[in-house]
């Protein structure tokens, strides 16, 4: 039980979903392609949030060059997320 607390409360967070669904596209991003989303306040605060979705394994992480890209896990989360919208 304690896994599925971790993951509901890493999806508590608009921009922790909104940074979920900007990974769909199943490619990696960079920090640098992630602050582009409208949530974002600083750099610091969005690294602080991807840590909280590689903590819950959602997400995962690959160095290519000098930056770290960060991609989705396990894309079942898209339908884990969309039955949360159904109810």
């Amino acid at each position: 039980m304690e896994k599925q607390l971790k993951i509901l409360k890493a999806l508590s967070h608009p921009l922790r979903v909104e940074i979920i669904y900007a990974l769909k596209d199943q490619k990696s991003k960079c920090v640098c392609e992630l602050e582009k989303l409208k949530e974002v306040t600083s750099q610091s605060s969005l690294s602080q949030h991807l840590k909280i979705l590689r903590d819950a394994n959602l997400v995962k992480t690959e160095k290519i060059g000098g930056w770290v890209h960060y991609s989705i896990k396990n894309p079942n989360i898209f339908e884990i997320l969309e039955k949360i919208r159904e109810i």
